[in-house]
């Protein structure tokens, strides 16, 4: 028998994320999400693996590509992006609303779609 285990790397989910189980806001695993400016030295240790992420002059990242680069949950990943999001650290663009096509285009498109078939 070899004793516990020593592992610096072995984490519970819920010591990373601060004993919070669930996201505050609605964080997707297909999110994206952008470093916004603020300082990051009163953070903790797994939230700043997160920002490291984000470069300068890096766009932003899904949340399942912080995941998997991070290598940890992606459960506890949106937990602690969510509280990035809320301390102002990360943002999320917000979709531009006048991107969005006309109904009477989208109608053609799904009738030629259907032509073709």
């Amino acid at each position: 028998m070899t004793g516990p285990r020593h592992d610096p790397d072995m984490v519970r989910p819920y010591v990373r994320t601060g004993g919070r189980v669930r996201p505050r806001r609605n964080v997707l695993l297909e999110s994206v999400v952008i470093a916004a400016t603020s300082p990051t030295d009163e953070l903790g240790p797994d939230s700043r693996r997160v920002m490291n992420l984000f470069s300068v002059g890096r766009g932003g990242l899904a949340v399942a590509d912080i995941a998997a680069a991070l290598q940890l949950p992606p459960s506890t990943i949106r937990i602690l992006v969510s509280s990035l999001m809320d301390s102002g650290h990360l943002a999320s663009p917000a979709a531009a609303v006048n991107d969005q096509p006309e109904n009477d285009l989208l109608q053609k498109v799904l009738d030629g779609l259907r032509e073709l078939v």
